[in-house]
């Protein structure tokens, strides 16, 4: 199969959901079933990968303590750049005709709006915009980021009831996508894929 590109019309696949609910491993189990589906590329962009070291090395210096990803500090002085910069990255594909899939909570972008409309981000126009939003209960989801063990979580498993008041709904759009993972199924998820990619 030979892969193309779109530049005409690009598309932005979101991964979005909170903390603990599988957006990295469903958005890289999705994107060959996307490129199959498509016969286009994509970049593949993490938050996590792509500001983890970073954001790591600012909080240390600031906070001494690198894990720290979910206090008010880190909230009010470095949440909002890292997803601006994710913004700008996806940005500069999609300009240039690159598929972009997106993964990281996006919640507070989500639920403003902003996600949904190619003129607040910038993009180009005609830029095709779908968001998978992946739903976990609230006690699997914590359960899972106990398993996972991951030290970035540390401030929410500590803080759980103040972390818990941000885990807020999404709204209603013909553009998001809402997947259920606490009882994940081909068929259901086969569906996702034809909803991302139409």
């Amino acid at each position: 199969m030979v892969c193309k590109l779109t530049p005409s019309a690009p598309r932005l696949i979101l991964f979005a959901g909170h903390a603990g609910t599988g957006k990295s491993t469903l958005a890289k189990r999705a994107l060959p079933l996307l490129i199959e589906k498509t016969g286009e590329d994509f970049f593949f962009l993490d938050k996590d990968t792509a500001y983890g070291a970073f954001s790591a090395h600012v909080m240390k210096l600031t906070t001494q303590n690198p894990n720290d990803r979910d206090s008010p500090y880190y909230l009010k002085n470095l949440r909002d750049w890292e997803y601006q910069g994710l913004i700008d990255i996806a940005r500069e594909n999609l300009r240039l005709g690159v598929n972009v899939i997106l993964v990281g909570p996006f919640s507070k972008e989500i639920q403003s709006g902003r996600m949904f409309d190619p003129q607040k981000l910038g993009v180009p126009p005609q830029t095709s915009i779908q968001i998978a939003w992946i739903d976990l209960e609230e006690t699997e989801a914590r359960k899972r980021m106990e398993k996972r063990a991951d030290p970035r979580d540390e401030w929410k498993l500590a803080h759980w009831d103040q972390y818990a008041k941000r885990r807020t709904e999404p709204p209603i759009h013909f553009a998001l996508h809402r997947f259920d993972n606490f009882s994940f199924t081909e068929v259901a998820f086969t569906k996702l894929i034809d909803d991302l990619a139409p």
